[in-house]
């Protein structure tokens, strides 16, 4: 019987969404969008209603390119719909049993059934406040004043009713009003919050305060990403993601190494830079969960390695509680001129909406190069998924490889493949060879996965006279610990084939690292990719 009833309120909203397709038969974009969500919803995969999938499979973006900080329009068509849906359960779809809804900030669909009163349940003010602040932080391009019309779903510029033309004239002049009040509230708004966070920021979090799940009108824009000390046009990474300059800050200063060579990172730019002193960043966040990267570097040509060493350490303080205690950046980095990043997992705003970060002396003068807030999984690290290649690619599933980084040593090298790949061939294209390591940031509280991708293409594939095992010989050793010993690939799978090596259970040091250490046997080590997954929650 259960199941029976699941059956038939799942045919109910399918129902519902064609009705809904069909409303929208005039704004192709927008039914094309509502299917793909439902489909999803219906398969039971709302997990992968990301914005980037959205863009990539909806509206045709690029995989490889895609940035979403620079093309919002998953975010925007969404809201379009979103308003479309509000105004057709107040026409000619209020008496439906079924009604569907986008909620703010969230992609799957919500399909609520009227009660019996027939009435269907109201929102919260919580909720009706926070639809206020989504309409005006995004007004739709093609709704004056960006309030949508009154409408059915069918047409894109049509103004129901026959509305005359001087009743559209005032129309748009009441819109228009309406903006302009907006404005000003918002500036007042925005003056008052000013001066809450200048007098909260540098104390502790008062339990008192009461946490607020509404949007934050003033919240940056996620993924969010500061070169410190920088004050200069935004500059685009070896990944295509874009860094802005220096923001939210409050005191301290700036210094630069702008031609400073720095070890261990595809992207030198964001460590030719800093702020360093007394320094907080009070920066404005959405209710959620995030993971934030720091970036230093500690940069000299003056000091030596054991001079620089123990002369500076300081603790990163987060919402009136340390994340990260003495850091070094020499040491944790292992050595000067050498860039570092640690990973904080589950970071929050604070009771006032945003995330207060400070910068607590311990010894010397305490610095950071950049910072990073991206949307993150509550109690586990996003996965890391790199490639030897010098640009981001992406794979048959759409997961996001990002570009050859964390390496010191060794050479990149590409190659015309030859063999047999069962999937993703693409990925085993270049390789990293040599004497070399990488040094991985994670979040030191969990445990992980590492994954290797290797493949022979060289010994009995573009080196034909050279065939046959015992060529290549190397190990892998993680921390200390090794991996793989006299490990070779052209035994194991022959030439021109992908062989994946997995490891679990992979602790990292105590400034969360995988330390992972190549080291030839005979010739050369090498791998293609290399993969990092938290074990947290399994």
């Amino acid at each position: 019987m259960a199941k029976q009833h699941a059956h038939d309120i799942q045919a109910l909203e399918r129902q519902e969404v064609a009705a809904v397709m069909a409303a929208l038969e005039r704004a192709p974009k927008l039914a094309n969008l509502m299917h793909y969500l439902a489909e999803k919803y219906f398969a039971g995969e709302v997990e992968q209603l990301t914005e980037y999938n959205i863009a990539t499979e909806v509206f045709e973006r690029k995989k490889t390119s895609f940035v979403a900080s620079e093309d919002a329009v998953a975010r925007v068509e969404t809201w379009r719909l979103r308003k479309r849906l509000k105004a057709y359960y107040s026409a000619e779809g209020k008496d439906h049993e079924i009604q569907i809804a986008l909620p703010l900030g969230k992609y799957a669909p919500v399909f609520t059934r009227r009660e019996a009163d027939g009435k269907l349940p109201h929102s919260s003010t919580d909720e009706l406040q926070a639809e206020e602040h989504a309409q005006f932080a995004a007004p739709a391009a093609d709704a004056p004043g960006g309030q949508m019309p009154p409408s059915v779903l069918s047409s894109d510029s049509e103004i129901p009713g026959g509305r005359s033309r001087r009743s559209r004239v005032w129309l748009y002049a009441g819109a228009l009003a309406a903006l302009v009040c907006g404005l000003a509230l918002c500036y007042t708004l925005w003056s008052r919050w000013s001066v809450v966070t200048e007098k909260n920021s540098t104390a502790a979090a008062d339990p008192q305060r009461i946490p607020s799940a509404k949007p934050n009108l003033f919240a940056a824009t996620v993924p969010f990403r500061i070169i410190a000390g920088y004050s200069g046009p935004p500059q685009r990474d070896a990944a295509g993601e874009t860094w802005q300059s220096d923001q939210y800050f409050r005191n301290g200063s700036s210094w630069q190494q702008p031609h400073a060579y720095i070890d261990r990172t595809s992207d030198p730019l964001i460590f030719r830079f800093g702020r360093q002193g007394n320094v907080d960043y009070d920066i404005p966040l959405n209710p959620g969960t995030y993971e934030l990267h720091l970036y230093t570097a500690e940069i000299t040509t003056v000091l030596e390695l054991e001079d620089a060493m123990s002369k500076r350490a300081f603790n990163i303080v987060l919402n009136g509680k340390i994340a990260i205690g003495a850091l070094d950046p020499v040491s944790d980095a292992g050595g000067i001129n050498v860039a570092d990043e640690r990973i904080v997992r589950d970071v929050s705003p604070d009771h006032d909406g945003v995330l207060h970060l400070h910068l607590g002396t311990v010894m010397g003068v305490p610095f950071l190069s950049a910072l990073e807030i991206v949307p993150g999984l509550p109690g586990k690290q996003l996965p890391i998924r790199i490639t030897t290649q010098p640009t981001t690619w992406a794979d048959h599933s759409g997961q996001v490889w990002h570009p050859d980084t964390y390496f010191s040593g060794g050479r990149r090298l590409s190659h015309n493949l030859k063999g047999t790949f069962d999937i993703d061939s693409e990925l085993y294209a270049t390789e990293r060879y040599g004497h070399f390591s990488y040094a991985i940031p994670v979040d030191s509280r969990d445990r992980y996965t590492v994954i290797l991708h290797f493949a022979e293409l060289y010994f009995g594939n573009e080196n034909l006279h050279q065939t046959g095992p015992g060529k290549r010989v190397f190990r892998v050793i993680c921390n200390g610990n090794t991996l793989l010993d006299n490990f070779d690939i052209f035994q194991e799978v022959g030439p021109g084939k992908a062989l994946v090596k997995k490891f679990f259970h992979l602790k990292p040091t105590a400034q969360g690292k995988l330390n992972l250490e190549f080291e030839p046997i005979e010739n050369y080590a090498t791998v293609s990719a290399i993969e990092v997954l938290d074990e947290a929650g399994k």
